[in-house]
């Protein structure tokens, strides 16, 4: 009788054979250290360590639990222990985001070359700004939760399905945060928490745009804001909008910083899904509409409604004939138009 293979032995000689690709792995390693020379500004070798992702989605979460009590802390907060949960979460927040700020701004300083800002108390200094902040970001938002509830019939009857569940305000929230560390003029860690929010959400808002209060965002996926993107009061946007800039020339990264490049929305706009709004002198006045697929350049004056002119719909049905001979393209005779003034379904 044969002795049964062992299922050991046969994992170790595949072991074996993978060991004989040491050599190409071992080239592959040096071609990458040679790289290093060449590609210099694209690496981080240091004892000066990077900004977080980890520690910046720690932020957020902190933030959420003192600008929302109760909604998003792991145990229940109640009236017996929301004191002490506050000023809990509170020194917790603090402590992390001026660690945070202390290193983004180390690694600022390495990469210029610039000299020592004493980058620990620069970090404590501003962390203390941003959590005296707290207060005044959570009425703001306020004004936002309402908003969603006054512009949006599917919220129901109470705010807490907007703070639970819409992604506007969750992207506007870690805008409206990460705007208090843009204004301070903090590197990296604004982008990071804004980047973070347009990878949960599909919404991309960059720290430095100025939003004002009762602002919503309908669905939200697909919208952009640009840097230098105004915002009044009152604005509403739906789904794919974008506010962003005009053609640019190839080194606008670096002529063009600064500038203003994106337009403003005065009070009370409402810009609906697919608008594209473009340039720093672009001006949308007060009260205005903006249609869905609009693509609009240049300024508006209040109270104005820019729309599209109903395409001309062409319903085809499945079993029409080939067009007859002469016919224009894509208008088969068996084709039934449907004019401008007639409801769909």
């Amino acid at each position: 009788m044969s002795a049964k293979k062992n299922p050991v032995c046969r994992q170790l000689y595949k072991l074996d054979q993978h060991l004989e690709t040491a050599p190409e792995l071992g080239r592959t390693v040096k071609k990458l250290l040679r790289l290093r020379q060449k590609l210099a500004s694209f690496e981080h070798v240091s004892q000066v360590p990077t900004p977080s992702f980890n520690a910046a989605r720690e932020i957020i979460t902190l933030a959420q639990q003192l600008l929302f009590p109760g909604f998003f802390s792991p145990r229940p907060v109640t009236e017996l222990n929301v004191d002490y949960h506050t000023g809990q979460i509170l020194y917790v927040f603090y402590d992390k985001l001026s660690r945070e700020i202390a290193t983004a701004v180390r690694h600022d300083c390495r990469r210029y070359n610039y000299d020592c800002s004493d980058c620990q108390e620069l970090g404590r200094t501003i962390a203390l700004e941003i959590a005296e902040r707290i207060p005044a970001l959570r009425e703001v938002l306020g004004t936002d939760v309402a908003a969603a509830r006054e512009g949006d019939p599917a919220a129901g009857d109470h705010f807490d399905q907007i703070i639970f569940c819409y992604p506007g305000l969750f992207a506007v929230m870690v805008q409206r945060l990460a705007h208090e560390l843009y204004l301070r003029q903090v590197p990296f860690l604004p982008r990071i928490l804004t980047e973070y929010a347009h990878s949960k959400t599909g919404i991309d808002i960059h720290p430095g745009a100025e939003i004002g209060p009762s602002f919503f965002i309908d669905h939200g996926t697909g919208v952009v804001i640009g840097e230098t993107t105004k915002i009044g009061a009152g604005v509403r946007l739906y789904q794919g909008v974008t506010l962003g800039a005009l053609s640019l020339p190839r080194d606008a990264g670096v002529r063009l910083q600064g500038q203003k490049r994106h337009p403003t929305l005065e009070d009370g706009v409402t810009v609906y899904a697919g608008a594209t709004i473009l340039g720093g002198q672009t001006v949308i006045g007060a009260g205005s509409v903006v249609g869905g697929n609009v693509w609009l350049t240049e300024s508006i004056p209040p109270r104005t409604k820019v729309l599209i002119k109903n395409p001309e719909l062409v319903v085809i049905n499945g079993s029409a004939k080939a067009p007859a001979k002469g016919a224009p393209a894509g208008r088969p005779r068996a084709a039934a138009r449907r004019g401008s003034s007639e409801k769909a379904g």
